[in-house]
């Protein structure tokens, strides 16, 4: 039997000792864990799933919206749980793989679930005392349905964590090093793809709300697949005369300028009306002052074939952010 001593004196050994501690524990967290979210999982599945289906008090397809793939979640946790109590951490993972594409299906439908869920809330009387009643339950300890229902995704984010950490802390020749290498590829590259549909998700409701605030006959249409970037109120500094406050939309192709709609217009008050559209492909940004710290803001230069725009702010720190984001947008543009 090796001493502590030999052990200690020995870099190979004391890596493979480190890397063992944090395998225990990382293993220990993902089965801590995985049984709190297998309980969640469960009692959104029995006290509302469940009973919905019972009562018939949502219409299938109003069900199905809302929880998307929530029970095969489930079937899947119940499944991997027990090989993780066993310690069997590989043959685990990687059969909980094959059940990866559920988390892509839940994310795709998640913008889908929390509108839903807002309009039901809002619009069916038996549906809201049914969730107020299920919500006050002791074993929901105060958590609200819309605050279950991101769960999943969530979930995901701690599996790509806690399976990475796990396979880069067992030794290579560990039997089931390999299962976990690939289990956790696999996790990384959902990850990846659950994250890309939130962020579309997220710049299809800017889009919309964007839509929403512009008016007239150049509006239509205008955000349709484009990618928002930043908006905000800017100074126009023209050749002579005073500068002109408008509000800018940056998009990942274009900038758009507008004006606002007189307070008292009849029906397009609080909207903006399109003003000019400046391609990012052909612009040239140059600061023409405000390039270090301080409260005297900053003015750009943006140099079209055209038509060159000063564009002005007296906060610093959004000039600084504006310029980053239109730094973004020519070099996605010219790539």
């Amino acid at each position: 039997m090796e001493s502590p001593d030999s052990v200690s004196r020995c870099p190979v050994r004391q890596q493979r000792a480190r890397w063992e501690r944090k395998r225990v524990c990382t293993a220990r967290e993902l089965l801590e864990t995985e049984r709190r979210y297998q309980e969640q999982l469960g009692l959104v599945a029995t006290y509302f799933l469940g009973i919905l289906k019972a009562k018939g008090t949502l219409r299938p397809p109003e069900r199905q919206t809302l929880f998307g793939t929530w029970e095969r979640i489930y079937a899947a946790s119940l499944e991997l749980l027990p090989y993780l109590e066993e310690g069997h951490w590989g043959p685990g993972l990687e059969g909980f793989c094959s059940h990866l594409e559920l988390y892509t299906q839940f994310a795709a439908n998640a913008q889908s679930a929390q509108t839903t869920l807002r309009e039901l809330l809002k619009k069916n009387k038996r549906f809201r005392r049914f969730v107020q009643l299920q919500e006050g339950r002791p074993e929901f300890r105060g958590l609200k349905l819309q605050d279950l229902l991101p769960l999943p995704l969530q979930r995901l984010q701690q599996y790509e964590n806690l399976v990475v950490a796990l396979a880069e802390n067992t030794v290579p020749n560990s039997p089931d090093c390999q299962q976990l290498t690939r289990a956790a590829r696999r996790v990384t590259e959902t990850a990846q793809r659950v994250h890309a549909i939130g962020q579309t998700q997220k710049n299809d409701q800017h889009l919309l709300r964007v839509q929403a605030l512009l008016s007239g006959r150049k509006a239509k249409g205008l955000t349709s697949g484009r990618w928002f970037l930043r908006q905000g109120w800017l100074l126009v500094v023209p050749p002579t005369g005073e500068p002109r406050p408008r509000m800018f939309f940056l998009f990942s192709d274009v900038l758009l300028m507008t004006k606002p709609r007189p307070p008292l217009h009849l029906l397009k008050s609080g909207t903006f009306v399109c003003k000019a559209l400046y391609p990012m492909s052909q612009c040239q940004l140059n600061r023409v002052f405000g390039h270090s710290g301080g409260t005297c803001g900053g003015l750009l230069s943006l140099s079209f074939p055209d038509e060159k725009l000063l564009l002005m702010s007296t906060d610093h720190e959004e000039m600084s952010q504006w310029y980053h984001s239109l730094a973004v947008a020519i070099r996605s543009q010219k790539s």
